[in-house]
Parts: C-alpha cells; sequence; structure tokens
C-alpha cells in the first residue's frame, strides 16, 4: 500500500472538481467506456514509479509472474484493478483506466507525503489544459495523477459510462498516524474524518456526473507481514488464534468499514439515481486466513513470499526489491507478496470475489 497523510483528502473534492471539468459527460453509453481509479498501491499500475523513478518497486522480482519484469505494480504480477478491468462480466468495449494515487510512498512498505498539516505547498495541480489535452501522463503533475494504459485520448470520455473505483482509502493513514507515535485508540478518533471525506468525494463525483461507483473497505490489514512486525506483541491474546493475526488492527479496520458503510448508505438517499457499491474487500480477503490451504496457499498467508528475513519474512530495513530480499520459488502458492501486498494470486482472489464470488458486486456491466 502507498501511504498517504490523512490531511491531503481535504483536497480530494476539489482535486475531482478539477480533473472532470476537463471530461466529456457525454449520455450513457451501453457498457462501462472506461474505469477511473482514485486509491493506493492496491490499484496502482505504475504511477508511483512512473513519477518519482526511484523505488523498489521499479527492481525485480516485482512483475516476475505475469509481466516478467517490473511495471511498478506492487506485487509480483497483475493487481486488483487489472482484473476488473479485464473482467468479462463488466468489461465488454474499449475501455481507459485513470488512476489517482495518494500520498508518496519512498518504498512498497514507507512513505513521505506531498501534503501535511493541510498544506499542499509540494503538490502542483493541474498548470494549464494544454496538460489534459497534450500530455496526460502528467494530469496533476507531482500530485499523481496519470494515465495508466495506452489509449487514444482523442475519443471523448464518457464520466456517465465508466466505473469509477474510489477506493481503498484511509487504511494508509491510519498507519501513518501509527508510525508517527498515535496509538490505534487515538488512530481511531480519526475514522469519522477519514470516512467524512470518502463520502465527500463520492458526492463530488456523483454531482459530476459519475453513475456507478465501487467503494471498497479496508482490508484486514492486521494480517499483513507488515502490520504483524511492526505492531508484534508479547500479549498472546492480541492475537487472533483461529488465524495469527493482530485482533486490534482488524478490530480498527472492521471500525472503519462499519462507519463506511453508513456514509455510503447516506450517500445513496441523497443520489437515488447513482448505483453506489460497497466492496468488500475484508472478507473476500480474511477467509484466506482461516483457511489458506483450501484457496491453495500451501505456504500460508501470513509470511511474505519476498522479504528479507524475520517470522514474517518482512524486513523494513530490507524490503523487497533490495539485495539483502529473497525471493520465494512459487508466489502463487503465497498470498502476501512483500509484507504490505497481496501476490497476483492473492489479487485475482479478492478481485473474483467482489467480481462475481461470494461477495459478488460487479456481475452487471451495462447500464
Amino acid at each position: 500500500m502507498a501511504f498517504s497523510s490523512p490531511f491531503i483528502f481535504f483536497n480530494l473534492s476539489l482535486l475531482i472538481t478539477i480533473f472532470l471539468s476537463f471530461c466529456g459527460t457525454d449520455p450513457v453509453s451501453s457498457c462501462y467506456t472506461s474505469i477511473f481509479s482514485f486509491g493506493d498501491s492496491l490499484t496502482d499500475t505504475g504511477n508511483y514509479l512512473y513519477i518519482y523513478n526511484s523505488s523498489n518497486i521499479g527492481n525485480f522480482p516485482y512483475g516476475e509472474t505475469y509481466f516478467h519484469h517490473p511495471t511498478g505494480r506492487c506485487s509480483d504480477g497483475r493487481v486488483l484493478v487489472d482484473f476488473i478491468e479485464h473482467s468479462s462480466s463488466i468489461w465488454t468495449s474499449f475501455a481507459s483506466t485513470i488512476s489517482r494515487m495518494f500520498g508518496r510512498s519512498r518504498s512498497s512498505a514507507g512513505s513521505e507525503f506531498c501534503c501535511r498539516g493541510g498544506h499542499c505547498d509540494r503538490c502542483r495541480l493541474l498548470r494549464r489544459e494544454e496538460d489534459w489535452r497534450g500530455d496526460c501522463k502528467r494530469i496533476f503533475g507531482r500530485s499523481a495523477l496519470v494515465v495508466q494504459r495506452t489509449v487514444a485520448f482523442s475519443l471523448p470520455l464518457t464520466i456517465r459510462g465508466s466505473l469509477f473505483l474510489v477506493g481503498e482509502i484511509g487504511i494508509n493513514d491510519y498507519f501513518y498516524l501509527f508510525n508517527n507515535g498515535s496509538s490505534l485508540e487515538v488512530i481511531r478518533t480519526y475514522v469519522p474524518q477519514v470516512v467524512s471525506t470518502i463520502g465527500s468525494a463520492v458526492h463530488t463525483l456523483i454531482e459530476r456526473g459519475a453513475m456507478t461507483l465501487v467503494v471498497p473497505g479496508g482490508p484486514p490489514i492486521g494480517c499483513s507481514a507488515l502490520i504483524l512486525t511492526i505492531g508484534a506483541s508479547l500479549n498472546k491474546d492480541d492475537y487472533d488464534k483461529e488465524t495469527g493475526c493482530l485482533k486490534r488492527w482488524n478490530e480498527l479496520v472492521q471500525y472503519h468499514n462499519d462507519r463506511l458503510q453508513i456514509e455510503l448508505d447516506r450517500m445513496r438517499d441523497l443520489h437515488p439515481h447513482a448505483t453506489i457499491i460497497y466492496a468488500d474487500y475484508y472478507n473476500a480477503a480474511f477467509r484466506v486466513f482461516r483457511s489458506p490451504l483450501q484457496f491453495g496457499f500451501s505456504k500460508g498467508a501470513l509470511s511474505a513470499c519476498c522479504g528479507a528475513g524475520g517470522p514474517y519474512n518482512y524486513n523494513s530495513s530490507f524490503g523487497c526489491g533490495t539485495h539483502e530480499a529473497r525471493v520465494c520459488k512459487d508466489p502463487s502458492l503465497y498470498f502476501n507478496w512483500d509484507g504490505g501486498h497481496p501476490t497476483e494470486a492473492g489479487h485475482r482472489l479478492i478481485a473474483d470475489a467482489v467480481i462475481s464470488g461470494p461477495y459478488d458486486l460487479l456481475v452487471h456491466a451495462c447500464h
């Protein structure tokens, strides 16, 4: 996950408004024509690496499974948005994918921030209309909205016929607070603020013409090798006996997800003409931690495939992609790739669950 500041969300509505002012609002098409993805590294297909050109994710073994070279994805292969984009359940026509990546990650598990304390003096918004018309790969300059796929931008981008993936957003902010000394009790007090800002973003998108929005909840980060390492506890009661995950971290995410669903209900009441879908990333992933063998993860779900040792094969000083890290022989047998992100197999499982599996949400592609 590309970690982001809790303050950046107060600028999200402004960014969306500027962004959509340059997009067409043609009548609703028969199927989704584009995917607009606002999120972090779970859906980033290379934005961070393209913009900053300095990260472990630009090194092998990232990308080894599917692309056979690093692409900027925080995985050994494809990520969630790749599977959503190519799903036959929702994808039936020419499409483009654009992503807004929040925050600035100095590695696949670390972060710096362009916005602090409500100020974005190191971020640049849209400089001029030509940036959108002529150089779409730098739409918002260093604030990281870039085109993820090579598409013909002479074609109109249809907002009403597009699918908007708004998230996952918020989990990186909680990590940021923890990493800067806040207790989980203090972090919990930020949840309403983060969720309210997500709701405001959804509201802005709908007012500007978006008709179909998927808003994911947070995944069970208490099961990630990263959190299990940095949040390690000597108290055995802090761990879920069934899964080995850290309970309080997962309880924080569940609280976030509960508040988010309440907020989305409020948005549905405000905008009954729009389709607002909650994507249950949490339960789609958590079932793996209960029964990893059932889902083909014979090497387990907690330890990272690529890392530099430790109880969960995660070392914050030597992340995947450094000389010190070693990669497993078969990433498909692991759910966790580098400590903070799933393997391609893990991404596929979550995507399948929210597209057409037990948490299916996206089976109706056409309006």
